[in-house]
């Protein structure tokens, strides 16, 4: 397998979709504590924070399935292209707010970004085998992966440092600028034959029901039991996910008294351990076997739940920000190897159903999750609510290991590279 150096080094079309996406998750993250930070501190309310993000979910309900569609049927360079144009342009709305009685236009502003954005992570996601070989796609999206995790890192403690020195204004006009540099790199992308699409013919029936292409790839994912199993995984992550997107806050601004520092802190220490898990996944995904790889992720989601109930009762915020971090190392090992089987498993014109199926699926359960943490917000402590949802998010554990030892979880025909581009090494697949 491809190293990291070697990937960028070699492959100028990852490279390119690699530059964009730190600028413009960088951005994103700086955005986020920004939003975040600003709605605490004029409202004073966790509930306001939990309709911004429901506001975001929401619209992932719709967005998902139509861009899972869109992305199987059209040009996903061009899609993906189109969705940071737009996002450049709606991050320069949180401009207009000026006090709570604009709190309407976090909302608003929330939603279309967040309406936008499948057509680009489920894009990237779906690009990645056209773009690499089979010796670079395990490394290709464990780069995108670890980057994903490593830019809430940078993207939080950067706000941590400047917004309270800047103010807020800066952090949009960082983020809307962060997404035209990303549209750029992608403008460049080049393929020497082929061409960004799914491979595959679209009827007459198909064009005109674009509904029956999306039930389609409900189909497919019912009748793969590791991918259905890998998408419930994320619902069950999302449970109490969700309600981490606001406790986050709550935490840093409310509980540790430490304002927009402390959000970023503790976004930036689950960063890392993000990093840390997906560099961990990388090197352990060359040893695992298929059996070895299901254990994996049942250990890491019992240690994961876990370590978030541990972070939700700490009273020291150090030791509350080393408990996070392994929390988040658990999760990011879970997804790394999640991901990569997904796209050594599902064949490219499917793929951007599922990729999008799993965002809505996961936005939908964190859209629940989000709201019964708000409300929750009124009447029981952080800490309750924070011990509560790392117990419903580790318990996704319990459900695989059920699955795993009752033989539910197969090894799947791999679709998602043609058969005489796989290496055989002994039993592993590469």
């Amino acid at each position: 397998m491809a190293s990291f150096h070697q990937l960028l080094r070699r492959n100028r079309n990852y490279r390119r979709i690699w530059l964009g996406q730190v600028v413009s998750e960088i951005g994103d993250h700086f955005n986020n504590v920004a939003v975040f930070s600003l709605a605490l501190e004029s409202t004073r309310s966790a509930l306001v924070v939990a309709w911004i993000m429901i506001s975001r979910a929401l619209p992932m309900l719709v967005a998902g399935p139509l861009a899972g569609v869109t992305l199987d049927r059209f040009d996903r360079k061009r899609m993906m292209i189109a969705s940071d144009v737009a996002r450049a342009a709606l991050a320069l709305g949180f401009l207009l707010y000026h006090g709570p009685g604009d709190v309407w236009l976090l909302y608003v502003f929330s939603g279309l970004a967040m309406f936008a954005s499948p057509f680009f992570t489920s894009g990237r996601s779906s690009i990645l085998p056209t773009i690499t070989t089979p010796e670079e796609l395990r490394a290709a999206n464990a780069l995108t992966q670890t980057t994903q995790y490593a830019t809430v890192t940078a993207g939080a403690l950067l706000a941590a440092d400047i917004v309270p020195r800047f103010g807020y204004s800066r952090a949009f006009v960082f983020n809307a600028f962060s997404f035209l540099i990303s549209a750029w790199a992608l403008w460049g992308l080049r393929l020497e034959k082929g061409e960004f699409k799914a491979r595959r013919a679209l009827t007459e029936a198909d064009v005109a029901r674009p509904w029956r292409e999306y039930v389609e790839g409900l189909g497919y994912i019912r009748s793969v039991p590791l991918v259905q199993g890998i998408l419930l995984v994320g619902v069950g992550w999302a449970t109490g996910g969700g309600a981490a997107q606001i406790l986050f806050s709550v935490f840093g601004e409310m509980v540790f008294q430490r304002g927009a520092a402390g959000i970023g802190m503790i976004w930036g220490f689950a960063g890392i351990g993000l990093v840390l898990g997906g560099v961990i996944a990388q090197r352990l995904e060359r040893r695992l076997g298929f059996s070895g790889y299901k254990k994996t992720v049942l250990v890491s989601l019992l240690l994961h739940g876990g370590f978030y109930v541990v972070f939700s009762q700490m009273r020291a915020f150090a030791a509350a920000l080393g408990a996070i971090l392994l929390s988040r190392l658990a999760i990011a090992l879970c997804s790394v190897l999640n991901s990569s089987q997904l796209l050594q498993t599902v064949p490219d014109q499917f793929r951007g159903r599922v990729f999008a199926t799993l965002e809505t699926l996961v936005w939908g359960t964190m859209m629940i999750s989000l709201l019964a943490a708000g409300l929750a917000s009124q009447h029981y402590s952080p800490r309750t609510i924070g011990a509560v949802a790392g117990a419903l998010s580790g318990s996704t554990g319990l459900f695989w290991a059920c699955a795993h030892l009752t033989g539910r979880l197969p090894e799947p025909p791999r679709g998602g590279v043609a058969a005489e581009e796989v290496e055989i090494h002994g039993e592993a697949v590469v």
